[in-house]
């Protein structure tokens, strides 16, 4: 199997000392993965670029075939019984009073605290707490949540899409993907990821066995990222490391919490409807 070097782009990650330069990688794994890199904002029709190769380095030792399936087949028999925790036990009670103080932008560019955004008796939310805008899986996520908007609507919940970015970050994937900026929200300062304690770093946005599950959705990214533009990515790099999370609320208690354990790892959409569902009537 050839093999090629290639050395990380200076603009891909936060100044962190102890990185490594440089990665070794497959040329079949650059292509199997080529769908989840970046397009160069200098050059729209160059080739693609990654975000960062470290996210795949560990990669040639699981994948030895370029077929987009196949890749998913072989890193999913090397990963079996990757675990997600999703419990709010980890939080305490006051956990709604503490969130609905948090001030986050609304994609038009106003102020608005989490409290204002939905019921805080009765009313029933799912706040979905993205990655950075210029990420492809927060594009994926994206597009599910706009796909199912009209199910929890119907079910009388209020769906909150929260992203890392400044406002006009936040337009760009709105009015690209498409998706209904009454819903976005923008969150810069990571005030409402810190509050809730959701994972960040280098190895669990690319080093996370959970990453993996990202393959079994191939068509759903292809799909999603069809307009993408790196222009999204926020102008604080450090954010490129945050990882996101799904919550749902009603009024202020905390009813489940799912934490991404990696890049992609995206709680089920059909579990979290179902959370929904068995909310006692007021």
């Amino acid at each position: 199997m050839n093999k090629v070097t290639v050395k990380t782009e200076k603009w891909a990650l936060p100044q962190r000392k102890g990185l490594e330069d440089m990665a070794t990688i497959s040329t079949e794994t650059l292509q199997a993965l080529r769908p989840l890199c970046f397009t160069s904002p200098k050059s729209p029709k160059s080739s693609s670029r990654f975000l960062s190769i470290p996210t795949i380095e560990f990669l040639p030792r699981l994948v030895t075939m370029s077929s987009p399936i196949s890749t998913h087949r072989a890193i999913s028999r090397q990963h079996p019984r990757v675990r997600v925790r999703a419990s709010a036990a980890e939080f305490s009670e006051s956990i709604g009073d503490a969130l609905g103080d948090v001030s986050i932008f609304t994609a038009s560019g106003d102020v608005v605290l989490f409290k204002d955004l939905w019921d805080q008796t009765e009313g029933v939310a799912v706040v979905a707490l993205l990655r950075h805008f210029g990420c492809p899986c927060c594009w994926e996520l994206a597009s599910a949540l706009k796909e199912s908007k009209a199910k929890f609507d119907l079910a009388g919940v209020k769906l909150i899409a929260v992203g890392i970015g400044t406002p006009n970050k936040a337009q760009l994937l709105a009015e690209r993907l498409p998706f209904p900026m009454d819903c976005l929200y923008a969150d810069p300062d990571r005030k409402a990821y810190d509050l809730l304690g959701l994972y960040y770093g280098l190895g669990r946005t690319f080093f996370n066995p959970a990453s993996a599950k990202v393959f079994s959705r191939f068509e759903a990214l292809q799909k999603a990222v069809k307009n993408y533009t790196i222009e999204a990515t926020p102008d604080d790099t450090s954010g490129v490391l945050q990882q996101g999370g799904m919550f749902v609320f009603k009024g202020k208690q905390l009813l489940y919490a799912r934490k991404d354990e990696g890049t992609g790892d995206h709680a089920p959409l059909d579990d979290v409807f179902d959370i929904c569902c068995k909310v006692p009537a007021a």
